[in-house]
């Protein structure tokens, strides 16, 4: 890959003043109704399993829940980056318990390593490289990606990963870069407590959700959320990590160093919930709220600013063909 002197485009450079406050004005409306939206397909996936207990629904509903899992995923993003709602309060809190600690990530700590991200996109010091070093690579190494996290294999390697970081054993990330930390002194006590702290309150919310179920009868269909986030929410992460940036240019020209994907109707409920598929426009201009991605790509793409957008399907063939 090439390494040419970092462009960085302005907003300004594309678009007036005007169009800039429009397309970054936020809405509380639209944060709480992308969140209720995300709930309430949950919420249906858990009633399509008590009324249609069968192994057909089951699958279908592991499916479903693991794209509604991404959605949760990106709605903490939008929160960390203050564009799920108006209010400052709710992005730090509403998108932090609503959202991210249902699977286990807090506001604070992925905002202070997102915007790393942001800063050094596809360089050196980018907490995210990880994710897509090992792009483009042979077919047969793509499809045996997937099936560790289809087979559950990498989800169960996540939730260790994610109890060594909370414990402070690891550095935390949510990349696939494996740091450990110093002791410094530390015993085992010390590593409860820092455990305990940080993983209290994703506990609290799935033993709420454990007990509302098993006290209407239906304790088994919690299983089905567990299945999908050790399987279904991995592969969709996975894909759309590197739809975002793998086999892209290392430089710091957001629109070299990032990509955005077209989206159907099964991607946006799989792969690209909360129109995550628009990234150039997001690194681009990181304040806009989700809802208003599309319509900033479309200024963009008749001011010739964006490519074409690739599909999920032409991602999978670049990253799977060596060069």
């Amino acid at each position: 890959m090439s390494t040419t002197k970092p462009t960085r485009l302005r907003p300004s450079d594309v678009l007036s003043r005007e169009e800039i406050a429009q397309f970054t004005a936020r809405s509380d409306l639209a944060g709480w109704s992308a969140l209720a939206f995300t709930w309430g397909v949950i919420a249906l996936c858990f009633a399509a399993l008590i009324c249609f207990p069968h192994p057909l629904t089951y699958v279908l509903v592991v499916v479903v829940l693991g794209g509604r899992q991404l959605a949760l995923a990106i709605l903490l993003h939008e929160g960390a980056h203050g564009t799920l709602f108006k209010t400052r309060w709710l992005n730090n809190h509403a998108a932090d318990w609503l959202a991210g600690r249902w699977i286990w990530v807090d506001v604070a700590r992925y905002r202070e390593h997102h915007l790393q991200h942001h800063a050094r996109t596809n360089q050196g010091g980018d907490p995210d490289l990880s994710l897509i070093e090992p792009f483009p690579t042979s077919r047969s190494s793509v499809q045996r990606k997937f099936l560790r996290d289809l087979s559950g294999l990498s989800g169960l390697r996540r939730i260790v990963g994610q109890v060594l970081m909370d414990i402070g054993v690891l550095k935390w990330t949510v990349a696939a870069e494996i740091v450990k930390l110093p002791r410094n002194g530390r015993r085992w006590h010390h590593y409860t407590r820092e455990g305990v702290r940080r993983m209290s309150g994703f506990i609290g919310l799935h033993a709420l959700l454990a007990t509302g179920l098993a006290l209407s009868g239906h304790l088994w269909v919690y299983s089905a959320w567990w299945v999908a986030y050790l399987t279904t929410f991995g592969a969709f992460m996975r894909l759309r990590s590197m739809a975002e940036h793998a086999c892209t240019e290392r430089s710091g020209n957001m629109l070299r160093n990032t990509r955005s994907t077209r989206a159907g109707f099964l991607a946006r409920m799989t792969v690209a919930p909360i129109r995550v598929n628009f990234h150039i426009e997001h690194h681009f201009m990181a304040s806009v709220p989700h809802f208003k991605l599309p319509a900033l790509h479309l200024v963009l793409r008749e001011r010739g600013v964006v490519p074409p957008s690739p599909s999920y399907w032409d991602v999978l063939k670049m990253v799977s063909s060596p060069r």
